[in-house]
């Protein structure tokens, strides 16, 4: 057995699957055994960004409002991505150009701006310690080519949509990370990073404090139409009538709202988090701590913790998270780390773990309402921004209140073949390992 396996397994046998940001993350309230209301005004499933956020909203504009969540606040996605929140969308903007025109793809690529900022001032207005901080984001060129194709994208940005870019060219590197692997980089100052983990508690705290129940582990199993009252809710702990619901459970939809099931292939994200590795090391590993992603499909994606560790992440397979899933892929991480930062090299890893990110076929989010039926979803791995953001948004539709929705008018359409199991992801895996040889 390797080195790589024996650590693997060593983490297997400690904190394998418990995220970084979950462990540690002060826990105070305790909301497993209590039972909710049994009507509300508005029903949020799903106990993530876009749920607590749009609870929180709720409850400030006056309506009663419950929260209920499979396992506890943060689990999901919101609790298990790379604590970045930046800029830009998951496609490039001039695909977004191509696709929807100049004026749509400008709203679209500046919602991600508006978006940073509210997660910036609903952190400073609830007081929320979660280490915000706008260090800026870093795309990295893993081919020269892709280098050149920043010097287009940087100039559509600045005539288009006003955003300020820099670029670096491979002889600057050095004064951005520690790797002589790439061949330029872009960086946008408006990234920032954050602790996940606390952001999730501390929005469930200041939606209990605005007059929201949050009820963890509470899955709801069933949602149907009630005819004029609204609809029911179905858990465990109760069922709950709502003249509103409001679906954000992302990835973690499966088979409770089919409509949406068909639209949104959860796809799995993985990561793992060095051991700490002190002020010197992290200087040397990336100097302005930015959030740094690289510029292939199958993208490796890394920052510096609040306690100075590294955080290395991707999608390393194409698969579902599982035990034996992010094992694989922890392997493949701690190698593709290796090759990234050669000087980490035997550098213990503390945590590993895998997660669901939800993908529409366009690779756009989307929000809106189907029968009657609210949602938010889709982030395709940008979610920490746009899923709190949008959170807003769906609460001021639900109040009457002015929203802005750029998806609104996304068409939103059902993935061929789907219907549960994700049989395509080799082949999309494949799909996309081509595309990276090719450009």
């Amino acid at each position: 057995m390797n080195q790589a396996r024996r650590r693997a397994s060593r983490i297997a046998s400690t904190a394998a699957n418990v995220p970084y940001w979950m462990d540690t993350a002060p826990r105070p309230a305790v909301r497993d055994n209590t039972e909710p209301s049994r009507r509300v005004d508005v029903a949020v499933v799903g106990g993530g960004f876009t749920g607590l956020t749009a609870a929180l909203n709720l409850a400030q504009g006056g309506a009663h409002v419950a929260v209920v969540e499979k396992g506890v606040v943060g689990s999901g996605a919101s609790g298990r991505n790379g604590g970045m929140c930046t800029t830009g969308m998951t496609i490039s903007f001039g695909l977004a150009v191509k696709r929807y025109g100049e004026d749509a793809a400008r709203r679209m690529y500046v919602a991600y701006n508006h978006a940073i900022d509210y997660v910036e001032s609903v952190i400073e207005s609830e007081s929320i310690d979660c280490s915000w901080q706008r260090s800026g984001r870093m795309t990295l060129a893993a081919k020269p080519s892709h280098f050149e194709g920043f010097k287009q994208t940087q100039e559509a940005l600045r005539e288009v949509v006003g955003q300020k870019t820099v670029l670096v060219p491979k002889e600057g590197m050095r004064e951005e990370i520690g790797s002589d692997l790439y061949h330029g980089g872009i960086v946008d100052p408006l990234g920032a990073g954050l602790h996940v983990g606390r952001l999730a508690n501390g929005l469930a705290e200041a939606a209990e404090r605005a007059g929201a129940e949050v009820h963890e582990q509470n899955e709801a199993t069933g949602i149907r139409r009630t005819g004029a009252s609204g609809f029911t809710v179905d858990t465990p702990r109760g069922r709950i009538t709502a003249a509103k619901v409001l679906v954000a459970t992302n990835a973690y939809t499966g088979r409770l709202v089919p409509w949406l099931g068909r639209r949104v292939a959860p796809v799995g994200s993985f990561i793992i988090v060095t051991e700490p590795l002190g002020e010197s090391v992290c200087a040397e590993l990336l100097p302005n701590r930015r959030m740094a992603s690289t510029s292939l499909s199958l993208l490796y994606y890394f920052r510096i913790t609040p306690d100075n560790r590294l955080l290395f992440g991707g999608r390393a397979r194409f698969a579902l998270s599982s035990p034996e899933s992010d094992q694989k892929s922890a392997e493949i991480l701690e190698r593709g780390m290796a090759k990234v930062y050669p000087q980490l090299a035997g550098v213990r890893i503390d945590y590993a773990w895998g997660g669901l990110v939800g993908f529409a076929l366009d690779r756009m989010p989307h929000a809106g309402e189907h029968d009657g039926l609210l949602y938010s979803v889709a982030y395709a791995g940008h979610g920490v921004q746009m899923a709190t953001y949008m959170g807003h948004q769906m609460a001021n539709t639900i109040l009457g209140k002015p929203a802005q929705n750029p998806w609104a008018d996304v068409p939103f359409r059902a993935i061929p073949g789907h219907f549960g199991p994700t049989w395509y992801l080799p082949f999309a895996g494949a799909y996309y390992r081509l595309k990276d040889w090719l450009k």
